[in-house]
């Protein structure tokens, strides 16, 4: 029998229930990165307090949130959990476990900060250079000699999870699935990067195929860029822009020709080295492929931020040249100008 002083007495019992299982909303205190010392900014973000400060002023009318309800975080927060991703390589909850936030804001925070990196990328990385021309060709012949280079180009392989569509495409020559990504670099500072080719095609073809490649066929530059024994030149190419060493160098020229290539583009190889040294998160990203290819450009692009506000960088591990590269078919197009390079300069 119902109470006759209760006009709705489930309903009262609801609400007692509800009321003690109900938990109290428990809002952990937010970390304020600056107050560290720097050795603990660089250790866990890769960046001086200067750098970040710098960084949240040009990226804050990206990542700013909406509203201040539910204590939203702020730009600064919003990108040292960015950072720390990228830094770290880790899962998002050990991320979100020092940054006392959950593993979705982590997630949600690393992709606003990514998309707003990606932004910069055509003001950050300028081929050939924010440098004149002419001093750009100057400081690489300092270094062996060669003339006329405007960059060094070189693929490295980003290391995936094996995404649900079209997995097969991203499997590369070393059976694991990876982003094929090719950075032409100057001084240490990536001018251009494709980020968009699953790790089975060829460096050749992306190089044949970027927007690069295509304005060195128009005329836009006079110069060349060096490359590994795994490019090539495409046939219709009169004046080839790109620069291989000799396969099978006769002693002499030849020789020293391939020893001053080897010297120059060996920069390319330091760059990546130092990419991958100071974001751990390219050791093998968890995303799918096109977040793979956000984040990559997002760490070119603040690679290319520290190098130029002169940012320490971890050790760096360069891995010897990959001589295992399967050599295209038509790799002794443009071998005139290379010969007349080692003729007339070695």
């Amino acid at each position: 029998m119902d109470c006759p002083f209760i006009r709705n007495p489930i309903d009262v019992e609801a609400v007692i229930i509800r009321n003690a299982l109900r938990r109290e909303r428990i809002f952990r205190p937010k970390l304020d990165i600056l107050s560290f010392p720097e050795e603990y900014l660089f250790e866990r973000y890769r960046f001086s307090s200067n750098t970040i400060i710098y960084l949240n002023h040009i990226l804050r009318p990206y990542i700013t949130n909406l509203t201040h309800r539910g204590r939203a975080l702020t730009s600064e927060q919003t990108l040292s959990i960015a950072l720390r991703c990228f830094a770290n390589g880790s899962f998002l909850y050990n991320i979100g476990d020092a940054e006392h936030i959950g593993k979705a804001t982590v997630c949600r925070a690393v992709r606003k900060v990514s998309l707003a990196l990606k932004r910069l990328l055509p003001v950050m990385a300028v081929f050939p250079g924010h440098k004149p021309v002419r001093n750009i060709k100057e400081e690489f012949h300092r270094i062996a000699g060669l003339p006329n280079v405007l960059g060094c180009v070189d693929g490295t392989q980003i290391p995936i999870t094996a995404p649900a569509e079209n997995e097969a495409d991203y499997v590369n020559r070393k059976s694991f699935h990876s982003i094929n990504v090719q950075i032409c670099d100057a001084a240490y500072i990536v001018t251009n990067v494709e980020a968009k080719w699953p790790g089975s095609v060829h460096d050749s073809r992306i190089y044949r195929e970027c927007r690069l490649s295509n304005r060195f066929a128009r005329g836009e530059f006079d110069g060349y860029l060096l490359g590994d024994r795994g490019y090539t030149v495409s046939p219709d190419k009169a004046q080839p822009s790109l620069l291989t060493p000799y396969p099978d160098p006769e002693p002499g020229p030849q020789q020293r020709f391939n020893v001053a290539h080897c010297r120059t583009r060996a920069q390319v190889e330091m760059t990546l080295g130092i990419i991958k040294s100071r974001f751990q998160c390219l050791q093998k990203l968890r995303v799918t492929p096109e977040r793979a290819c956000d984040d990559i450009v997002a760490c070119v692009v603040l690679h290319n931020i520290a190098i130029i506000r002169r940012e320490q960088h971890p050790a760096v591990q360069i891995n010897g040249p990959a001589d295992d590269h399967p050599i295209p078919a038509d790799v002794q197009d443009g071998r005139a100008a290379r010969d007349l390079i080692a003729r007339n300069y070695f």
